[in-house]
């Protein structure tokens, strides 16, 4: 492509008249194609013809269908919700900021703020043994599986039967991941199973990552949980397609991206990895997140209560000095693991765990809007044969 299809960064802010950091997250969502620049390697170009697109997107009224079809990626909020909002950079938990929140609470502190309980926490203690099975994931597949298989449909059942059943659904989910029922507060849980001390610095990393990843507004695990909520499926039906959900590698399975873009960089050295990613205009995993344009508070929090293990800490500093692009929330769960040495499968584990209190908030909240989420589809194959 000649060279001036691609233009310089104050170009193509001045085009969009939005700022870098804007910019930067268009280029992570895959909008806006970028490339080193041949006469200077430390500066990035950036395709026009990406940069024009997004102008006339931008700039032209759009029909109701076309209006809902963009609603469906990233696009406007779709339905009412008093549980989770991303507001001014910051993520807020019915109100209250998650990253304050982190400093003190529990998940199970948060689980009760999410679905909108007060009081004392209720469970069941006469829980299950564990699934037997070789990792957690499975484990943790296995427990929803066999409670959504046998649990009641939520639909009529009084609020004091399902916030009982709420806090036992987070435990059996623990209880799997740990490999063993347990008591205390979940982050101590699974510290131990995991090597850490209960009550130490590691079990307190633990707890801030439970509650800093609990819930994220109207993300595809959560309405994935709405969707099976509004047929009035039991709360671990809702559970289990949240889980369903979460287990994609565009979702919970990110960790494991940015673990690849870290064994690349241990390869090639951090910068000939970016550079390389950035040359076949591929994503930079771990970088960049199209609600935070400027830096995942989440991730921020984390990265400043422990160090990352050096090859991390320096593809981190790197990719920020090239790209602008801070790190985001899977790049701090996945460092965080690293600094633990905990198992490999330990992200994903700590996400679904944490991610369940916001899937059974949302569940619980659609159940009570007693409304069955049924989009139309805007049909274009072939046009229907008629007699």
């Amino acid at each position: 492509m000649p060279q001036t299809d691609w233009i310089a960064a104050d170009d193509a802010c001045a085009r969009l008249k939005v700022r870098p950091q804007t910019l930067y997250a268009y280029v992570s969502r895959g909008r806006v194609s970028v490339r080193p620049d041949p006469g200077d390697p430390r500066r990035s170009l950036y395709r026009a013809a990406d940069i024009v697109a997004l102008t006339e997107r931008k700039s032209r009224s759009r029909k109701v269908s076309d209006v809902a079809a963009g609603a469906i990626s990233w696009g406007e909020p779709v339905l009412a919700s008093e549980i989770t909002t991303v507001q001014g950079g910051r993520l807020y938990y019915r109100g209250r900021d998650a990253i304050r929140l982190a400093e003190t609470e529990t998940l199970e502190a948060v689980a009760r703020l999410l679905r909108g309980g007060h009081g004392a926490a209720l469970k069941q203690s006469d829980r299950p043994r564990p699934p037997q099975a070789g990792d957690m994931r499975s484990r943790a597949f296995l427990a929803l599986a066999a409670r959504a298989a046998a649990d009641p449909p939520m639909r009529g059942r009084a609020p004091l039967a399902l916030a009982v059943e709420a806090a036992t659904l987070l435990d059996v989910l623990t209880d799997a991941v740990a490999g063993a029922v347990g008591g205390g507060p979940i982050h101590n849980r699974l510290a131990m199973a995991w090597g850490q001390g209960p009550g130490g610095p590691g079990a307190d990393l633990i707890r801030r990552i439970l509650v800093l990843v609990a819930d994220h507004e109207l993300n595809a695990s959560a309405f994935a949980a709405r969707v099976a909520a509004s047929t009035g499926a039991s709360l671990s039906a809702a559970a289990l397609a949240g889980l369903a959900t979460l287990s994609g590698p565009r979702h919970g399975g990110a960790t494991a991206a940015v673990r690849r873009f870290v064994a690349e960089a241990d390869d090639l050295g951090p910068r000939a990895a970016i550079q390389a990613r950035l040359a076949d205009d591929r994503a930079l995993p771990g970088f960049g997140h199209n609600l935070y344009p400027d830096g995942d508070p989440r991730a921020a929090a984390l990265l400043e209560r422990f160090a990352p293990p050096e090859p991390l800490a320096r593809l981190q500093a790197l990719v920020e000095a090239t790209t602008g692009q801070a790190a985001n929330v899977d790049f701090a769960l996945l460092a965080a693991c690293e600094a633990l040495r905990l198992p490999d499968d330990a992200p994903f584990a700590l996400f679904a765990v944490a991610r369940c209190a916001g899937w059974i908030a949302h569940a619980i909240e659609q159940g009570q809007s007693d409304a069955l989420i049924r989009p139309r589809a805007r049909y274009v194959g072939p046009e229907p044969m008629t007699d």
